[in-house]
């Protein structure tokens, strides 16, 4: 007699961003959409701002921003908990993740030290004004966090064309920020390395 058959849970990965003026908002939805077509339950989740509200009521563009995204969730540590694979996109600011991100990752010590962020996947985007104006080091900054937790790092490598495409970073999707929507380049490489995220994770917990 053959044995009862048990589908697979779909991954459950958690997109967390920070994002001022839109891009890294844009850079969550697109992988959010991949990520779904793979077969992943997705939370996009934006972490919480910690400017003055009277500062950004005197940038309009940073302002609208925010309205536009009123309705996304923000992120908590029982997100994280929840997850099996982070899929963190920030902008670069001299080098490194935006306070914002740094602050929201400063509140999970808890889980860190219970050893509840451990053995997930993790992969990171990021986006600067100038081509290299400091995604890689944010990266790979990322990447050294995601190492005190315990994370599997799931990097996109040279591991599609779309990749060479928009600009050959291997550590993670890294997009010019100028005012304009995603390229479709962008796109690719961000849809690439979501998929790539949802199937590694798939694997491991096969």
């Amino acid at each position: 007699m053959l044995g009862s058959m048990t589908t697979p849970s779909p991954v459950k990965l958690a997109i967390v961003y920070y994002s001022t003026y839109g891009t890294n908002h844009a850079m969550a939805q697109a992988a959010a959409e991949a990520a779904r077509a793979a077969g992943a339950e997705v939370r996009v989740l934006k972490v919480p701002e910690t400017a003055p509200q009277a500062v950004i009521d005197t940038q309009d563009a940073w302002k609208a921003q925010q309205e536009r995204t009123a309705d996304v969730p923000t992120a908590t540590p029982a997100d994280l908990e929840w997850a099996d694979a982070y899929l963190f996109s920030t902008p670069t600011r001299f080098g490194g993740a935006a306070s914002q991100m740094r602050a929201f990752i400063d509140t999970l010590g808890g889980l860190w030290g219970t050893g509840k962020l451990a053995n997930k996947t993790f992969s990171a985007m990021t986006s600067a004004q100038n081509s290299n104006g400091g995604q890689e080091t944010t990266l790979q900054t990322m990447y050294i966090t995601a190492m005190h937790w315990g994370s599997i790092i799931v990097a996109p490598g040279y591991t599609d064309q779309a990749i060479f495409a928009s600009g050959g970073n291997p550590y993670g999707a890294s997009v010019t920020a100028n005012g304009q929507p995603l390229s479709g380049e962008d796109r690719a490489t961000i849809a690439h390395q979501a998929k790539r995220l949802v199937e590694v994770t798939a694997k491991l917990n096969g």
